[in-house]
Formats: structure tokens, C-alpha cells, sequence
């Protein structure tokens, strides 16, 4: 048997309508409640503070009982043991005692003193700091000059644009001549070996001295490579 229905009751073509309602209600509420408000009532007092006594507590001082070291031992005792000897002994070997003071006939033999060995020495002797340093004729800046004129660039340096600086070391013996020159710190071997060309051209130079003697003195100039 079919169910009739009238068409005026039925509430599915207003159902739409009724969730829009539901909506627009429920949307209403949450702005409602999100602007209620309360008054604040002032409050008549905030109280009593009450004092309450604190006992304070009294902690124990504990002190460690002192553990005294045992008492060291008795030292041992010496027992002295005394030998008698007689009096009778003859005694063979006599005390010789010479008469040390001298007189004009004294004869007194002094040992000749050896100075040449310590004047072989010093010959050999290189000295690096002393009293006189050896000097450039003209001084520093002459040096200078003349290394700077006679220094000649090596072309497979220049090629290779290898340049740095070259500390050579030698030896200004007694007449100011340069003897032992040899390359201290290096960059490249031809700009060394014209570093040296340059050091064996210098001319003699003013010795140095030690207490007013000259001396071998050992030297350190540096040399400057730069490409321009």
C-alpha cells in the first residue's frame, strides 16, 4: 500500500531555508558571546597580612675529632767503644815543615807564557758582533748603489716572473776583503747565482776590530729581486 503524501507537508524543499536559520542563530550566539561583558566589582579590601614567627634553627657545630700522630720512636743508643792504644808507640814518619818564606837568593821558576797559539786562534776566529763593525766605503747607501748598478736581472727570471729576496752571507777578512760567500736564504737558483756574482765584485771594504786589532768578521747583506 503507497504512502500519500501532501505536498504542503512536506519539509524537504524547505530544508535549505531551515539550515540557513540554524546558521544565522548559531553565528549570532558566538558574537553574542564573545561580546558580553562583566562588571568588575570593586573589592572592599584585599585582606590581613598575618605575621608568622619562623623558629630559627639551630645547627649543631660538629668539630673532627684530631687524630694525634703516634709518638716517634726512641733514637737507638750509641754505644761508645773506646780503644786504648799505648803510649809507647814509636812513631817512624816525621813531619817535614819547610821554611816557605823567600829571600833575595831565592831562585823562583816561572813557566813561560804561550801566546801563540791564542794569536793562531784569533786568525781563525770569524767573529759575528764586534767592537768596530766592517764598513762599505761611503756606508750603507754606497753599498746599496753599487749592488743596485751592478745587479743584473737574469732573463729566465724575468720570463718566469720569479722575483723575492736573496740574503747572502760572507766574510770581510783583516784586509777588507770579501772571501766565503755563500746564500743564507734563497728564492731561485739564477737570481742566487747572480747574488753571488754580485757579493765576489765587491771591493774591499774597512775591516773590522776587536780590541783595536782587526778581525774576521762574518756579514749578511740582503738583495732585492723586483720586476718592474
Amino acid at each position: 500500500m503507497e504512502l500519500k503524501k501532501s505536498p504542503k507537508a512536506d519539509l524537504e524543499s524547505k530544508r535549505n531555508i531551515f539550515v540557513q536559520i540554524g546558521l544565522v542563530v548559531a553565528l549570532g550566539l558566538c558574537l553574542l558571546a564573545f561580546e558580553w561583558t562583566t562588571k568588575v566589582e570593586q573589592a572592599a579590601s584585599l585582606g590581613t597580612v598575618a605575621e608568622q614567627e619562623v623558629e630559627d634553627e639551630i645547627i649543631p657545630i660538629t668539630r673532627q675529632e684530631e687524630v694525634k700522630p703516634p709518638p716517634p720512636p726512641p733514637p737507638p743508643k750509641v754505644v761508645e767503644v773506646l780503644n786504648i792504644v799505648e803510649d809507647d808507640v814509636e812513631i817512624e814518619d816525621e813531619l817535614e815543615i819547610q821554611d816557605t818564606e823567600a829571600d833575595d837568593e831565592t831562585v823562583i821558576d816561572v813557566a813561560p807564557v804561550i801566546q801563540e797559539e791564542e794569536e793562531e786562534e784569533e786568525e781563525g776566529q770569524v767573529f759575528f758582533i764586534v767592537e768596530d763593525m766592517p764598513e762599505f766605503p761611503g756606508g750603507e747607501l754606497a753599498l746599496r748603489k753599487f749592488i743596485a748598478n751592478a745587479i743584473k736581472y737574469p732573463v729566465i727570471a724575468q720570463e718566469n716572473g720569479i722575483q723575492g729576496k736573496v740574503y747572502v752571507n760572507f766574510v770581510v777578512d783583516k784586509d777588507g776583503s770579501v772571501q766565503n760567500a755563500r746564500i743564507a736564504r734563497g728564492v731561485d737558483a739564477s737570481l742566487d747565482k747572480e747574488a753571488l756574482r754580485v757579493v765576489n765584485n765587491l771591493p774591499k771594504w774597512k775591516p773590522g776590530k776587536q780590541r783595536g786589532k782587526p778581525v774576521r768578521v762574518s756579514y749578511t747583506v740582503p738583495i732585492s729581486f723586483v720586476l718592474q
